[in-house]
């Protein structure tokens, strides 16, 4: 299967590409892409030069503009489109429908992957962006089982991708609203879930409260780690049970599930996390290709070495492996 791994910076690209990535994923520093924080992403002249190192090295290069365009402001995205194809990218990463029909009429030659933002997550849907835009990839919402997604594969003639690993959403990407409740940010139009500028911490008592946009979203004691206030891993009230409804605050490390996910269809496994160090980049890729590897070749993968790695030293195999509780 092919490894899909994230790139947020040159730095980190050079080290994905050297660490064994098949493809790596990016964006450009501006609104077009949903990773667009201060100090990462690429420039035209960046992209192009990243695009020659990739390819020197037999790794594809795709480019997510995967937000939706803001009304009257439509020309960012079709210069992104554009500037992609200039750069020599493989395929670009896109989400919203008219972005979609643009780049199939203006840049029929450009690959055209469907952002997990899309939250296509049936075989309607997938065909109908296959036929009606030409989508050839399909990036699948993180709140899938492996047998759902075995069934999606039989029905539709798209490849798929899914997330083995990094920061688990647990809600249909796409249609999140929590971020955008609590900032007045929406992680599909503004670029980020959860921005670090509403981001408060204050001791009060014996306790640490995280808080976003205002809203208490953990209380921790001082002494223990505080998660990053991220709303769907918060703690909640539910009935008679508080805790974290959605998801606790850990990473998706599907490592294990490997196997099951070949023999579901997947064509390839991504990683997520083009805001994390080339550090990170480097030992996540490097992990993921020794177990891509062993699965070819029909060897035992071994257990996860990347706990250090992941929110909390903790993960889960997300909905993959259960159901919503």
């Amino acid at each position: 299967m092919e490894l899909v791994c994230p790139a947020g910076t040159p730095a980190a690209l050079r080290a994905a590409v050297e660490a064994g990535a098949h493809s790596v994923y990016c964006g450009f520093n501006d609104e077009t892409n949903a990773r667009n924080f201060p100090g990462l992403n690429f420039s035209p002249d960046e992209l192009a030069e990243a695009v020659g190192f990739a390819h020197g090295r037999g790794t594809k290069v795709l480019v997510a503009i995967n937000t939706f365009p803001r009304a009257g402001a439509e020309p960012l995205w079709h210069r992104a489109v554009a500037n992609a194809e200039t750069a020599g990218a493989d395929a670009v990463i896109l989400a919203d429908i008219v972005l979609l029909s643009h780049a199939a009429e203006y840049h029929p030659t450009l690959r055209r992957n469907l952002s997990v933002q899309a939250a296509a997550a049936n075989p309607d849907a997938i065909n109908l962006y296959a036929s009606a835009f030409g989508v050839r990839r399909v990036v699948l919402p993180r709140v899938l089982t492996v047998e759902e997604i075995a069934a999606i594969n039989r029905e539709i003639d798209v490849e798929t991708e899914v997330f083995v690993f990094g920061g688990l959403c647990v809600m249909a990407e796409g249609r999140c609203s929590l971020s955008s409740f609590a900032t007045g940010q929406s992680p599909n139009m503004n670029d980020v879930c959860s921005p670090a500028s509403h981001v408060a911490y204050a001791e009060e008592g014996h306790e640490l409260a995280a808080r976003l946009g205002g809203f208490t979203i953990h209380r921790t004691p001082k002494s223990a780690p505080a998660p990053y206030p991220t709303l769907c891993k918060g703690c909640f009230t539910s009935g008679n049970q508080t805790g974290h409804i959605f998801e606790d605050p850990v990473s998706l490390d599907a490592t294990h599930l490997i196997p099951r996910l070949a023999k579901a269809g997947v064509t390839a496994l991504k990683i997520e996390g083009r805001q994390r160090s080339r550090a990170y980049v480097s030992q996540v890729v490097r992990a993921f290709r020794a177990a891509v590897e062993a699965q070819d070749a029909g060897l035992p993968l071994g257990g996860s070495t990347l706990s250090r790695l992941t929110e909390g030293q903790a993960a889960t195999a997300g909905a993959y492996a259960k159901t919503w509780r």
